[in-house]
């Protein structure tokens, strides 16, 4: 394993330490792509929602406004448009009531639906926007991190790829969700990681040091589901899951979701500190083992401290709806905050936050103890001060 960054801290020029962590990483690659083949989706993912309507882009040129007839409907746009079809001729469409209806004006690209030789506007076209949207991200990526933007951009490519091409296939037709997630997680560390961060022996440190933490992530998220009796039917996706496809384990699917939601975060974590072992090795080659720890650790806490606020408050974005009916529910908080659908979104913060905090520590003793023992091995006495500096 050579060092993709080129810092010339004494890690990156051990051979026996490469070799070590050669003779760990490669066998965990191993059983990765064994577990990729032997999990791998043998057949399509079933298809439920049945025959569906005839959806047809279009134009709207004029809007004919019409006076809601539902009550829950007042104060949104009703009635008809015009729409000039991209692959046929100018149709009148109805405008559906009630929520989450669209909103259209004359010039809005829309998509239609045709049923029985009527249309229904169904929605607005997206697909450029997102287009630019998505162009201006990875621009600003790059801008930014140059080649190495670019291998995270890639990384990003890989992560979606294992996502829709394995993960979930496989789930949707019968695999162990735990299973699937946790090769699939080992499948998207080790490509990204490399990927992104070169190979070298910091990246193998943060290699192993989100292998642990995400093993600690799953073996707590299955206790934390057994000790609550979770049964995983806490949002009603998972209900529908259920009900379109039978043979999933809820529960295995919840756990499934802690440890790919874990992954990203993790990521960022392990790489931090062991980059910033690497780097105070290189500044103050007279720190040892002790030495190196404490200061990295201190860094480690720092971040931590952020990263655990960014978690909760990420969740509890993504969950707004779900507190906003917990708030006009109208019953006691322990009955709110120990019922199921609650207590899944306290299980997976709680759960994936404790893997990262436990990465710091693991990750930067691991690289801290390679650092010291590479520069050790590589010292012309063989022995190296152990004393910190502190």
């Amino acid at each position: 394993m050579g060092d993709g960054h080129g810092h010339g801290s004494a890690a990156a020029s051990s051979p026996r330490t490469r070799r070590i962590l050669a003779a760990i990483i490669l066998p965990l690659g191993v059983a990765t792509v064994v577990g990729l083949i032997l999990l791998w989706p043998r057949e399509p993912p079933p298809t439920v929602g049945g025959e569906q309507p005839v959806r047809r882009n279009g134009t709207v040129t004029a809007v004919q406004p019409q006076p809601c007839t539902q009550p829950q409907s007042a104060g949104r746009q009703c009635g008809t448009v015009t729409v000039r079809l991209e692959d046929g001729p100018t149709v009148t469409a109805r405008i559906p009531e009630g929520p989450g209806s669209p909103s259209v004006a004359a010039d809005d690209r829309v998509v239609v639906v045709e049923s029985a030789g009527e249309y229904a506007v169904l929605d607005h076209q997206r697909g450029r926007e997102l287009l630019a949207l998505v162009a201006l991200f990875a621009a600003a990526i790059v801008a930014l991190g140059r080649w190495r933007g670019l291998a995270a951009l890639g990384g990003l490519v890989v992560s979606f790829a294992v996502l829709f091409l394995f993960v979930l296939p496989a789930i949707a037709t019968g695999g162990p969700p735990l299973a699937v997630a946790v090769v699939g997680a080992a499948a998207i560390m080790l490509a990204v990681l490399y990927l992104t961060h070169g190979v070298s022996v910091r990246t193998s440190v943060a290699v192993l040091g989100t292998l642990v933490s995400l093993v600690l992530t799953g073996l707590l998220g299955a206790y934390a589901t057994t000790a609550l009796h979770m049964t995983g039917f806490g949002s009603e996706e998972s209900s529908l899951v259920s009900v379109f496809l039978g043979d999933i384990d809820p529960r295995g699917l919840l756990l499934a979701g802690i440890v790919i939601g874990t992954l990203g975060v993790l990521d960022d974590v392990t790489v931090t500190q062991a980059e910033t072992v690497a780097a105070l090795a290189t500044a103050n080659p007279a720190l040892g083992t002790r030495g190196l720890y404490r200061a990295a650790a201190r860094v480690g806490r720092a971040h931590i401290a952020s990263t655990v606020n960014t978690i909760v408050l990420a969740y509890a974005g993504a969950s707004l709806p779900l507190l906003l009916l917990v708030i006009v529910s109208g019953q006691p908080a322990s009955t709110v905050l120990t019922s199921e659908f609650i207590a899944d979104e306290i299980v997976r913060s709680a759960v994936g936050t404790i893997g990262l905090v436990a990465a710091v520590p693991v990750t930067t003793a691991l690289a801290a103890f390679v650092t010291t023992r590479a520069s050790t091995s590589d010292s012309p006495g063989g022995r190296r001060s152990e004393r910190t500096a502190t």
